[in-house]
């Protein structure tokens, strides 16, 4: 029990984690807690929507545990031009640690759907990968690019970075953000 209980209290630390982009209609950050709920409830809507069948309570679980590594690592923001290799390899190694304050029978899972997630060849991981590129990219459509013009984000960068993800994942929400994206461009959503 006090393995569980550890690994809550740990996990708390998630709620201190900024993220650039805000929650619509406040003047903060959202941390990545709140983006971990945001998008497993939207999995669950999102899914008679999927490309191909998925197990949704192993997507969910997924987005549970993806930012987890956050904790050690901070937030970078989606759309950076950074060595993600590295930083996943820096994230793999703060979400053993994190879930290692529970028993290995229980972590080793979790451990596992992390990894799939990184992977991103299943059609369940795919699946999550889609969410969690397009939820910002709503956010931000949805507060007239405010992440986008601050942080200097290109509408071209958006696209790159978040189109294939989407468009692999669940088609249908890459259709409907790609004519959105494309309208946001035109209000000069995005910055230089």
């Amino acid at each position: 029990m006090q393995q569980v209980v550890d690994f809550v209290l740990e996990i708390d630390k998630l709620k201190h984690v900024t993220r650039k982009t805000k929650p619509i209609g406040l003047d903060r950050h959202e941390n990545s807690a709140e983006h971990s709920w945001q998008i497993a409830l939207f999995a669950h809507a999102l899914a008679p929507h999927a490309d191909s069948p998925v197990d949704i309570s192993r997507v969910v679980t997924m987005l549970l545990v993806h930012d987890l590594g956050e904790i050690d690592t901070g937030d970078t923001i989606v759309f950076a031009d950074i060595d993600w290799e590295a930083a996943k390899r820096d994230e793999l190694t703060a979400i053993r640690r994190i879930l290692g304050h529970l028993p290995s029978e229980t972590a080793a899972p979790l451990i596992a759907l992390w990894e799939e997630f990184e992977a991103n060849e299943s059609d369940d991981a795919r699946f999550a990968n889609a969410l969690d590129r397009a939820m910002p990219a709503l956010l931000n459509l949805n507060n007239q690019g405010q992440s986008w013009r601050e942080n200097g984000i290109s509408y071209d960068r958006v696209v790159r970075r978040i189109e294939a993800p989407i468009r692999d994942g669940c088609p249908g929400l890459w259709h409907y953000m790609s004519a959105r994206l494309a309208e946001a461009n035109e209000k000069g959503w995005f910055g230089a």
